[in-house]
């Protein structure tokens, strides 16, 4: 989930070695923190929040796969 998370926002922003991307595992849910640059907020978070939801959707279907609950968090 970490690398599917951090693939995604890489291509989003203009500075993607400033992307950081951290998981907490739980025993049945696990949370993928993302950090980027201040400047690239906006673009990950995107207009009315469209962009970081169809993040979280993607990432909820690809951990629904694996049987497991993630949640995504940005991180400012």
């Amino acid at each position: 989930m970490k690398d599917l998370v951090k693939f995604i926002a890489e291509a989003l922003v203009d500075h993607p070695e400033q992307v950081e991307v951290s998981e907490v595992e739980g025993e049945q849910t696990s949370v993928v923190e993302l950090k980027v640059a201040k400047e690239d907020l906006g673009k990950v978070i995107g207009k009315q929040g469209r962009t970081a939801r169809a993040m979280r959707t993607i990432l909820s279907a690809a951990s629904a796969k694996l049987k497991k609950r993630s949640v995504l968090e940005i991180i400012e």
